[in-house]
């Protein structure tokens, strides 16, 4: 009888690294001992952890910042300690938060334009964790929701918008955890721990709605992830040091859904999940590889697809959201691989015929609008994410500042330091100037004239600051601090490029001058004819 091949969209899928000159060469990846993914990235930046002496630091850069990467590139370094997670804020690609090994969890805001100098003052520092903090996670559809674990055993959730924590769940482990996270609308948890246990834990309640000892039998860390249908898929390892996948069921733990062994390396198994896909990507640290699975209803219920191969072993991984692919080239995901001294994007991509939208590939995902606040969400209201359809492109976040009903300390994001209509002309960044569009007078003795050095991004206000409520603008109102901001930082680069316009001028008048010299004595020079 012949074998029938399973159906699926995605048995064809295939990962290409992307050639080198879009590689971000020279980054100093850190080498702490901690089973994180060192990055984070969404459809605006690229955070790296990296070295440094004397406390914790990672990087922030544009996406379209590649190449190599100077070692005085400005970098987030308010840490004590070595920094051990990042994470982006879901609802605003400009707010990223960090924990350390100094017990402390930051929020920061990077201002519209990426760093320009080291921002060493985060917006909000919160304090409650009495070991060092190794885990971070944003909450999927609420604002301002972040939850922290350490291993003081606690799993704190915050209120980042006043700085005060929601809930503290102290009781629930008893030893290290290797990983926390949320299920698809925010209203579960799901943990793995040292004790070898997989626990379902609702935050709210305080209570633990199910747990399965001895999941996987090995010492070695273990990871657990919700599926979108609540079914939860752990990595970890058995007692020969086989590493292995399951798929579970909360409400039957006794057995496994399904249940595969893949190798005897040691590294720790890293899933990724695609929740418009149903694909799981396992990223071992220290392999250089990328295993992909298909999670469906049928058994076996988790199917192999294809494994992406590459020469150089992987320190971390960065997984881009859905609303930053590119999916005019059927991309249905994006990786940023950490190797020793550089990030490598690695893309994968469904090989299609059609340059039209493909409808099935591309359902409506996860925006960056929250469905609700952080009083909602505390209060027990649960609503599932604000979906976008991806048809037009990618979907970038607004860089709105997060908000509550109370004081936010959010609020104080830097602004743009350039507010421009729609169809005003601007030099590019890295570009010289066209001084034509600034003077109206065209460029001379083909001299390029450099770009201005851009002026320092306001520094973040103080809490008494962020608490001032917002006043709607009218013809009558004052202007509000953060306009006043704006302001001042506008006329200080309209005298940075006044100046620049007068230097360029001397210049210009300077050559003109040693012109007519040499026209004068080439004048002088000149043979005269016979009579």
């Amino acid at each position: 009888m012949r074998k029938v091949v399973r159906y699926s969209k995605y048995r064809h899928v295939y990962g290409q690294a992307v050639k080198s000159d879009q590689c971000y060469d020279d980054i100093r990846v850190s080498r702490t001992t901690w089973d994180s993914t060192f990055s984070s990235v969404n459809p605006k930046f690229l955070a790296i952890i990296v070295e440094a002496s004397g406390g914790g630091a990672f990087i922030v850069l544009p996406l379209s910042r590649t190449g190599r990467i100077d070692k005085a590139y400005p970098t987030v370094c308010g840490h004590t300690a070595p920094v051990l997670d990042i994470e982006w804020c879901p609802h605003n690609d400009h707010v990223i938060a960090s924990g350390s090994e100094d017990c402390t969890v930051m929020v920061w805001q990077v201002p519209e334009i990426g760093l320009t100098h080291p921002l060493t003052e985060p917006v909000v520092a919160l304090e409650g964790h009495t070991k060092r903090v190794g885990i971070i996670s944003w909450h999927p559809t609420a604002r301002n929701v972040l939850l922290s674990a350490g291993c003081d055993n606690l799993i704190v959730i915050w209120n980042v918008g006043t700085g005060e924590p929601l809930i503290v769940l102290d009781d629930m482990h008893s030893e290290v955890i290797y990983s926390v996270c949320w299920n698809y609308n925010g209203s579960l948890l799901c943990t793995a721990c040292r004790d070898k246990c997989i626990r379902v834990i609702n935050p709210r309640a305080g209570t633990i709605l199910a747990e399965r000892f001895k999941a996987h039998l090995g010492s070695r860390p273990s990871r657990a992830i919700f599926t979108k249908d609540g079914l939860i898929f752990t990595t970890g390892f058995s007692r020969m040091s086989e590493r292995q996948l399951a798929l579970w069921d909360p409400k039957n733990f006794e057995e496994p859904i399904a249940l595969q062994e893949l190798d005897t390396s040691n590294g720790v198994l890293l899933p990724f999940y695609d929740y418009d896909s149903n694909v799981i990507y396992l990223c071992g640290k220290g392999d250089s590889s990328i295993r992909y699975f298909e999670v469906t209803d049928e058994a076996p219920y988790v199917h192999f697809l294809n494994t992406f191969t590459s020469k150089e072993p992987q320190r971390g991984m960065g997984f881009m959201p859905k609303r930053g692919l590119d999916v005019s080239k059927c991309e249905i995901a994006r990786f940023y691989k950490l190797h020793e001294r550089k990030c490598e994007p690695v893309v994968m991509t469904v090989p299609r015929k059609s340059d039209m939208f493909q409808d099935d590939l591309f359902p409506d995902t996860a925006g960056p609008e929250p469905a609700m606040e952080a009083e909602e969400w505390a209060a027990g209201q649960d609503a599932d994410p604000v979906l976008i359809s991806l048809r037009e492109g990618y979907m970038l976040s607004r860089g709105r500042d997060a908000r509550g009903p109370r004081r936010n300390l959010l609020a104080a994001r830097p602004k743009a330091l350039r507010q421009h209509s729609v169809n005003s002309q601007e030099p590019k960044r890295n570009e010289p100037i066209n001084m034509e569009l600034l003077s109206q007078e065209p460029q001379r003795n083909g001299n390029k004239i450099p770009p201005p050095v851009p002026p320092k991004s306001p520094g973040l206000t103080s809490p008494a600051v962020a608490n001032a409520t917002t006043v709607p603008e009218t013809e009558n109102s004052s202007p509000s601090p953060s306009d006043t901001n704006a302001l001042e930082v506008m006329q200080q680069e309209i005298l940075l490029l006044k100046k620049m316009i007068n230097k360029q001028d001397t210049r210009i008048a300077n050559l003109e001058e040693q012109v007519q010299g040499l026209n004068l004595w080439t004048t002088k020079t000149e043979p005269t004819g016979s009579v």
